[in-house]
């Protein structure tokens, strides 16, 4: 299968394309510099320059481009980053797939479970994919980077969006910023502990992609979250347990603020307790699905 991917050389995109190539695909990745390498294709979202002819004869896309959540403060300005950063790079992706003869039959579009708000719970337990759209920046900003994909759809393309979790790996993200104050015995809980943090390992993340390539996988939003959500604190006993450091520590939610912006209320300091429903009802199965087993395994092997 040809295979297009954006985003590759993110955390989760420079996993995926050596997967993808391995399981026997021929991968091409979308690049914003001049290419170098077999394979690269160059586009400029913001000029709004992606040539259909590059693309043609693609069965399947991966579309994983985006500015990182939390890789800086939200500011005003970089509220703006994140939003053009997604809208923009879907908008002109599906527009040009959507002229392709034939179009691709599948778009994997990045998306997250900010869609969700910052007090998903469930009253009876972790919310599904039917749930939704909570309130706030991230959400208004998940909503419309799904609705940007419209194009593609139009076009009868099937489009999967990725309501992707916190991506565990030691390599990068959150647990990796993590991990030396934990083994120096100086990590803690975040805020009051109490808020649920819906994970995946990245191992599962690209499993549950290379997955949903398939011909019988669902269409519209997928939880791509692990099946037992965890509260902070829960999460801060499993990984000082895993490093065999104490945990003592905590950092409050003002602290936070303070330097995370509005990324601390939305993102560190959210509550949500999600189920990878789409996932588990097209037969999936994780090889992480419960925290302990996840960060046994990420540290073995340093993924």
């Amino acid at each position: 299968m040809r295979i297009v991917v954006t985003g590759a050389s993110g955390l989760i995109g420079s996993t995926l394309v050596p997967a993808l190539r391995a399981d026997g695909n021929a991968v091409s990745t979308l690049v914003r510099r001049p290419p170098r390498a077999d394979g690269e294709i160059r586009w400029d979202p913001t000029a709004g320059q992606l040539d259909p002819a590059d693309l043609a004869g693609t069965e399947a896309v991966v579309h994983l481009a985006g500015a990182g959540i939390g890789d800086r403060r939200w500011t005003d300005s970089y509220r703006r980053v994140l939003r053009e950063s997604r809208l923009v790079s879907t908008d002109l992706l599906t527009r040009t797939l959507a002229r392709l003869d034939p179009p691709p039959r599948v778009l994997l579009a990045g998306s997250a479970v900010g869609w969700y708000g910052t007090d998903a719970h469930g009253a009876a337990g972790p919310l599904d994919e039917s749930a939704p759209a909570g309130s706030g920046f991230l959400a208004r900003l998940v909503e419309d980077w799904e609705a940007a994909a419209e194009p593609a759809r139009a076009a009868g393309i099937r489009v999967s969006t990725l309501r992707t979790g916190v991506v565990l790996s030691t390599r990068g993200g959150s647990l990796a910023r993590q991990l030396p104050l934990f083994r120096f015995g100086v990590g803690g809980r975040l805020g009051s502990g109490r808020q649920w943090l819906s994970w995946i390992s990245l191992p599962d993340h690209v499993a549950a992609t290379r997955f949903l390539l398939g011909a019988d996988a669902p269409a519209g939003p997928v939880n791509l979250v692990a099946p037992e959500p965890v509260t902070n604190t829960r999460f801060t006993s499993a990984l000082a347990a895993a490093l065999h450091r104490p945990a003592f520590a905590a950092v409050p939610g003002f602290a936070l603020r303070a330097v995370l912006g509005g990324f601390a209320d939305e993102g560190v300091l959210a509550s949500q307790r999600l189920a990878p429903a789409a996932l588990r009802a097209a037969g999936f199965g994780f090889a992480h699905p419960d925290i302990d087993t996840a960060l046994r395994a990420l540290l073995s092997t340093d993924g």
